[in-house]
């Protein structure tokens, strides 16, 4: 035989030399749950190894990542229901905790990349991402909300905005208010295609923002959010987040999804991010604690096919380990 491919498979040198994608902390975003108080450092049951930490926790952990090599954070706030109401007024009032833990995060870390989220269902007492009102998602109405939540988060210090809402128009929006205040430097990382998942739950545990059981709102996301079954779609937003003015465009949830980042990575230049989502994760975790997976492999495998398939930037629960583990 002429052609012996195993040739080059032969030794994990040669392996090494020809690999054709690598994940590196280039790449990786590490998402964290941040809550109000001190001294917090709360482990989140659907999500093992994945913790709410108070503002002082959170800063030790992150000098703890940046050690080991990540540089880019996003950040997600649990707000106590005392803040809440139907228009997540607080979510841009000057007492937010959240915007104060960024402002502290980027005092002491200037040369990190923090990201923020920018929706309502933190800060609603529906647990949806856009005001509602007879039973409807108000999609115009929300963008109003949602420039002001932006242009705190651009004041408190946050580097890169991350509309997860799937309002229509919110780019644009939100583009326009931040050049408007002088925020022109402030990059959108847009949830460009972000479906109606299953693999939500352990993220909303661990926020508490489950749309609440009421029979006159709908108890899920449908309207707004993709479904599952389209593809095509997916270009339909990307065209509509370019054309807005998005910096980058991301696809959510990741591992189900690896046919919409390779659509996505084929056809548009700007820099594409894959979130890794809770339920992906804590599937593996699930399987590996009972043996039936070994975690030091499958982990960087599934980090490994979301590269592969396009994705520049990875938003992974799994970006400390695997980190850890390449040292």
């Amino acid at each position: 035989m002429n052609q012996r491919p195993r040739r080059n498979r032969k030794s994990n040198s040669i392996r090494r030399l020809i690999s054709e994608t690598r994940v590196t902390n280039d790449d990786l975003i590490y998402p964290l749950f941040l809550t109000e108080g001190t001294n917090i450092k709360e482990e989140i049951s659907s999500l093992p190894g994945n913790y709410r930490w108070s503002t002082d926790r959170m800063l030790k952990e992150i000098e703890e990542c940046i050690k080991l090599g990540l540089h880019s954070f996003m950040v997600f706030p649990k707000i106590s229901d005392q803040h809440k109401d139907k228009k997540g007024t607080y979510s841009y009032d000057d007492n937010n905790y959240y915007l104060k833990a960024a402002k502290q995060i980027k005092k002491e870390f200037p040369d990190i990349t923090l990201i923020s989220d920018v929706a309502l269902d933190p800060y609603n007492v529906d647990g949806h991402d856009g005001i509602v009102e007879n039973g409807r998602i108000l999609n115009d109405e929300t963008l109003e909300i949602l420039g002001k939540m932006s242009i705190a988060q651009a004041e408190a210090g946050f580097d890169i905005l991350g509309p997860s809402d799937m309002m229509d128009g919110r780019i644009g929006f939100i583009r326009e208010e931040l050049d408007d205040h002088g925020y022109e430097d402030i990059s959108i990382m847009s949830y460009t295609a972000k479906y109606a998942s299953a693999f939500y739950g352990p993220f909303r545990d661990a926020l508490d923002s489950a749309p609440v059981l009421d029979p006159s709102i709908p108890n899920d996301k449908k309207t707004y959010q993709m479904d599952p079954a389209n593809k095509r779609e997916a270009i339909i937003e990307a065209d509509l987040d370019v054309d807005e003015g998005a910096d980058f465009l991301m696809v959510k949830p990741a591992l189900n999804y690896l046919d919409v980042i390779h659509l996505i990575k084929e056809n548009y230049d700007r820099p594409l991010a894959a979130y890794h989502v809770s339920g992906e994760c804590a599937m593996l975790i699930a399987a590996c604690q009972r043996g039936w997976l070994d975690y030091n492999i499958a982990m960087p495998e599934t980090l490994l096919s979301i590269k592969r398939a396009g994705a520049d930037v990875i938003i992974s629960y799994f970006a400390k380990d695997f980190m850890g583990q390449a040292r």
